[in-house]
């Protein structure tokens, strides 16, 4: 998953049920990162509730940018996965390594080396 600017990212499903981390966070430019705690979290919608409402409205930006991820994964073949993603996230392409971005795709390194080639020639769009 990549976050680009004003973007929050965790690993929600521990965070919000306290367990490890199941993945890790890597910035790729100088970042703000906050620390908030389960229970930090919790009091802070109890006595600001608008807040509440703020990371609702995250979380569920978050949801529908991973179920369409998961979506497109399986139904598009890699390609056309490569394209929604370069029109997705043009302002970090060239901060990421092919494998980064192939792994990102769900494919090898290889397999995007060839999908670049085959576009740079116009044998697929």
């Amino acid at each position: 998953m990549f976050a680009i600017t004003d973007w929050w990212i965790t690993d929600m499903f521990c965070f919000l049920n306290r367990k490890p981390a199941m993945v890790f966070i890597e910035a790729l430019e100088d970042s703000q990162i906050f620390l908030l705690s389960k229970e930090h979290l919790d009091r802070l919608f109890d006595t600001m509730p608008k807040f509440e409402r703020f990371f609702r409205i995250l979380m569920q930006n978050a949801y529908i940018r991973e179920q369409l991820r998961i979506i497109e994964n399986l139904s598009l073949p890699a390609a056309k996965r490569y394209d929604n993603f370069l029109a997705k996230y043009p302002q970090v392409i060239n901060q990421l390594t092919q494998k980064q971005i192939a792994s990102y795709l769900g494919i090898t390194p290889e397999f995007l080396s060839t999908i670049r080639k085959n576009k740079a020639r116009g044998k697929i769009s």
